[in-house]
């Protein structure tokens, strides 16, 4: 049994995206085109085939969500004012596809984000970009699914009514 540690330092951009609606209504339109993950549904499917199926329609913009918690519940009775709610963001098809790689990816899977308001009322989405965190892990099958996360998050981004940045188009890190 070996006993080796290894540390990898990677980079990480976090990207904090103004969106245009108020925060109720963001919140609400976030969970409405990221719906939750239906667990027993998944757990319920004979084959990956089914499984993919599946996630097709649960996740019809790519995500789907596997937890949310309200932060601005969490932090009642602290001197911080901030409306906030986290998430856990993702798409369990598409993380196999680089878990088969590499376990330790699950790390980063499901992506976390952060829809908060700020001191002025202005909405905003916090996430760090897939594409860096997955670049970390030096396989080119792993990288490519992270910039395709890219792809998918600028879309989200553009549904909620948003420019996405521009580093998400972009194919370098």
């Amino acid at each position: 049994m070996t006993t080796n540690t290894i540390a990898i330092d990677h980079p990480s951009r976090r990207l904090v995206v103004a969106l245009p609606a108020l925060y109720d209504e963001a919140r609400e339109q976030y969970e409405t085109l990221v719906p939750e993950v239906d667990s027993g549904r998944f757990f319920q499917m004979a084959s990956w085939d089914a499984t993919l199926e599946l996630a097709e329609i649960n996740a019809p913009h790519g995500f789907m969500r596997y937890y949310r918690g309200d932060v601005t519940a969490t932090m009642a009775g602290s001197t911080s004012l901030w409306k906030a709610t986290q998430y856990l963001m993702g798409n369990h098809t598409i993380a196999e596809r680089m878990f088969r790689h590499e376990p330790s990816v699950m790390l980063h899977a499901p992506l976390r984000t952060v829809l908060y308001a700020d001191p002025d009322g202005d909405t905003k989405l916090a996430v760090d970009q897939p594409s860096l965190l997955f670049n970390s892990y030096d396989k080119p099958e792993i990288a490519d699914v992270g910039y395709e996360l890219d792809g998918l998050l600028a879309q989200l981004i553009e549904l909620l009514g948003a420019q996405p940045p521009a580093q998400l188009r972009a194919r370098v890190p």
